[in-house]
């Protein structure tokens, strides 16, 4: 191909004015494709990689690999749609969007696709084959078009799109159906949509997703990895009629965008059903009356009931008549009811788990089972391919995903593939060997991740007792012991040798492997002595080093987490059960696996409020909670306590010095302890959130405390409940709590009524887990009844109060 080809070919394919040259590019962080056409070379940036991707002459580069610790580029004729995809190890795979996606944009020009049947179902014949059809447009004429195999292309400028010759010999070509890219325009409801449109139909400004202000939000970006929240632009997170944003106006929290409506069909759906799969979004069935023998009002109605769920605004949804649907990401489908007095209930629809299980089956969010926390002391020994335990967090807190999926990362390590690797569920594992427990995320930038998982230091593996570790203050690294603190960055032991034993390399050396980035010239304070294990980039996974084989770059040293030797805050030496939800209606919890929960009773011992240890001397609880007198000496706090009545004979009983209402009167309150609680492993403080931090929407949390059980199982015990956090704008929402939560506040619950706090649970915590810890975002507040169908919980947002919470600590 000349070059003058390729730049018109560029032209051609790159929008003007784009400032960032990995515009075009979808990446995916620990990703390699194999590829047979591709180029070895040596840059010095990402950007410059792009630059030799969109230069080169004698393939089409359709992807490139960055290997950040060689600064190596592969440029690729391959990618994901026809090669394998695996794991690799600090790579990044760019894959040209163009080259992925299957939609049209304008007439299809560009299209690049695999679509290769036209719009009545005729397979396309090749652009290289002369039979049934002699064509005018050939690969070698048109070396520009893009005619591979046989494909939908329009090389000829075609205003109806995409076209194809048929294998029909009675039809020499026909169109194809390519729905149009949601980048100037919407499919359905815009859940998918992309383009750039950042005003709202008022022409206000919209936030950007990755800001908290001027109004704070849950939609956080890294936190919905699958919703393109981007920049400011408009966007449909929630299962809203059209895509909205946050605006800057901080009078006017949101407001819908005027986004238009494609003309084309949207994509396929997928498969749908006549029983309950996963949320039910796919539910296609004819049940039209509640769990609760409710008649559902025809969704094209609005009495008796008012409503924005129409089949004009979620059109995709395929809301006839009265039949039981989810248009928009609820639990389970519903419908509003025929009943005045009751506006919307679920409805109780067959469940599809007797069929047989599908892979498809396990890609539905809903059924992506929560993280599964791991106790501080659970450890694996070796590599973790002996690890069964339930922990399934990366080491940079991300979520895993279940091995049976295929969403959104497909590969081969599957339990079917693998059947002695216990590859249950979503847990961390290590079914090749590698050097400690790993998994696929559910991030689709971010392949895998080795998990958030200590190793069990030699002497634990062996049964003994494990030496005294020298304490250092925090951020601070021992100098000559052979165990890290965190990612290990301050690592300067002598450990020499890789996770698979294999001698490092000396820093200073240049054979066998040459390189430039990492030197003690370049790094004076990284510590690069001889050949000894660093951690210079500060690499999540720890200290690396280039390896003496030939063949293998670089690998991980296998450097245990030092002993802290203390009870960390949010770190239970009991594993919490964390029961799944459905403290009304959770479970009875295992005793003190929440150690910071604590009773706040009056002088004669009455328990009437829940509280949460902060730190030794310290609780922090409702301020409702110390309304019936300002006297510290009216109130006592028992910790470490699993029985309301009856007492545990260790409990620990301790008077109040010191009441703290916060002052703008929201309903938060600090109590001073006469005396600091002894920390031990049934009294552990919970962590507080960083000031102003926004618990993400969905998120789920957990509740606990000795409150009213209105009937359910559990009466005098701790018990604890799982709830997903409700974004206010949604909680907001007139079904719901109707406008009366504030910015100071959130909201948590399951929408179907069942699962709540309630009275006696006031001032305890809502705790969700963040990493490697319980952080208490939540000080139970108030509820418009409990466990009521529509009327979450309500708490105090401990965040905006994190500033006030210590300075009185710090001034008292």
């Amino acid at each position: 191909m000349e070059h003058k080809e390729v730049v018109l070919l560029l032209l051609l394919f790159l929008k003007s004015g784009r400032g960032d040259p990995l515009a075009d590019y979808v990446n995916t962080q620990g990703a390699s494709v194999l590829s047979l056409t591709k180029k070895q070379l040596w840059v010095g940036s990402i950007e410059e990689c792009a630059a030799k991707c969109e230069e080169e002459t004698e393939f089409i580069c359709r992807s490139f690999e960055y290997h950040s610790k060689e600064q190596q580029c592969a440029i690729m004729a391959e990618n994901s749609k026809s090669s394998a995809v695996f794991r690799m190890r600090d790579v990044i795979l760019f894959q040209k969007r163009i080259y992925l996606s299957e939609c049209k944009t304008g007439n299809g020009k560009t299209y690049r696709g695999t679509m290769s049947k036209t719009k009545n179902g005729v397979a396309c014949q090749k652009w290289s084959d002369t039979f049934p059809h002699k064509p005018n447009y050939t690969p070698e004429k048109h070396p520009l078009e893009g005619l591979e195999e046989n494909y939908c292309r329009n090389p000829d400028n075609d205003e109806k799109g995409p076209w194809c010759y048929t294998t029909d010999p009675n039809q020499r070509f026909d169109y194809c159906s390519i729905p149009q890219c949601e980048d100037e325009c919407m499919h359905c409801s815009g859940e998918n949509y992309e383009g750039k449109v950042s005003k709202t139909k008022s022409g206000l400004e919209c936030q950007a997703w990755n800001s908290q202000t001027p109004h704070a939000h849950g939609y956080i970006p890294s936190k919905f990895p699958n919703k393109n929240l981007k920049m400011n632009y408009c966007r449909n997170p929630d299962g809203e009629p059209r895509p909205w944003c946050f605006t800057m106006d901080p009078n006017k929290r949101w407001e819908f965008c005027d986004i238009p409506r494609c003309t084309t069909p949207p994509p396929p759906s997928g498969p749908t059903y006549q029983c309950l799969k996963g949320k039910g979004e796919n539910y296609r069935g004819k049940v039209s009356v509640t769990a609760s023998g409710h008649t559902c009002q025809r969704w094209s109605e609005q009495t008796p009931h008012k409503h924005n769920r129409t089949p004009e605004n979620f059109p995709c949804k395929n809301l006839d008549e009265n039949y039981c649907r989810n248009p928009d990401g609820e639990s389970a489908p519903w419908c509003y009811t025929t009943d005045s007095e009751v506006r919307w209930e679920h409805c109780s629809i067959p469940s599809c788990e007797s069929s047989p299980l599908t892979l498809d089956s396990l890609d539905t969010p809903a059924s992506i089972p929560p993280e599964q926390t791991p106790v501080v002391q659970e450890c694996y020994q070796g590599n973790g391919q002996t690890y069964r335990g339930t922990s399934s967090t990366t080491i940079t807190g991300k979520k895993c995903q279940p091995w049976s999926s295929m969403s959104p990362h497909r590969h081969e390590k599957t339990p079917e593939r693998f059947p002695n690797a216990g590859l249950t569920m979503n847990y961390c594992r290590n079914p090749d060997g590698d050097k400690s427990p790993w998994c696929y995320t559910t991030d689709p930038s971010v392949r895998w991740e080795f998990c958030n998982l200590k190793k069990c230091l030699d002497t634990e593996e062996s049964g003994t007792s494990s030496p005294t570790v020298p304490q250092v203050p925090s951020g601070e690294e021992p100098s000559e012991t052979d165990c890290m603190f965190g990612n290990g960055k301050g690592y300067r032991g002598k450990k020499a040798t890789t996770v698979l034993g294999i001698p490092c390399q000396e820093w200073t050396a240049q054979e066998p492997h040459k390189h430039s980035i990492f030197t003690p010239e370049t790094n004076p304070r990284a510590g690069l002595e001889k050949n000894y294990c660093r951690n210079p980039d500060s690499d999540v996974n720890g200290p690396w080093c280039y390896t003496t084989n030939p063949r293998k770059l670089f690998d991980y040293c296998d450097i245990p987490q030092c002993a802290s030797g203390s009870f960390d805050c949010g770190k239970p030496q009991v594993e919490p059960k964390k029961c799944p939800g459905r403290v009304v209606g959770g479970c009875v919890a295992n005793p003190h696996s929440w150690p910071w929960q604590i009773s706040l009773r009056t002088r004669f011992g009455q328990h009437f409020c829940g509280g949460t240890l902060i730190s030794p001397e310290w609780v922090l609880t409702a301020a409702h909670c110390l309304e019936r007198s300002p006297r510290p000496a009216a109130y006592k706090v028992i910790l470490g306590a699993h029985r309301e009545f009856n007492l545990e004979s260790d409990v620990q009983e301790i008077e109040v010095s010191k009441l703290f209402l916060e002052p703008t009167h929201a309903d938060i309150a600090l109590i001073k302890l006469q005396s600091p609680a002894v920390l031990t492993s049934k009294v552990i403080p919970a962590c507080l959130p960083s000031p102003n931090y926004v618990v993400a929407d969905r998120t789920l949390c957990y509740i606990t405390g000795w409150g009213e059980t209105q009937g359910t199982f559990g009466v005098g015990l701790l018990k604890e409940a799982q709830l997903p956090v409700i974004e206010n704008k949604v909680c907001n929402r007139y079904e719901y709590l109707n406008g009366k939560v504030k910015s100071t506040e959130l909201c948590a619950g399951n929408l179907a009524g069942g699962t709540d706090s309630c009275q006696g649970d006031s001032g305890g915590p809502l705790v969700c887990f963040e990493k490697d810890k319980y952080i208490l975002q939540g000080v139970t507040s108030w509820g418009l009844g409990c466990a009521r169908p529509n009327k979450p919980g309500v708490y105090v947002r401990v965040s905006r109060f994190v500033t006030w919470i210590e300075e009185i600590m710090r001034n008292n």
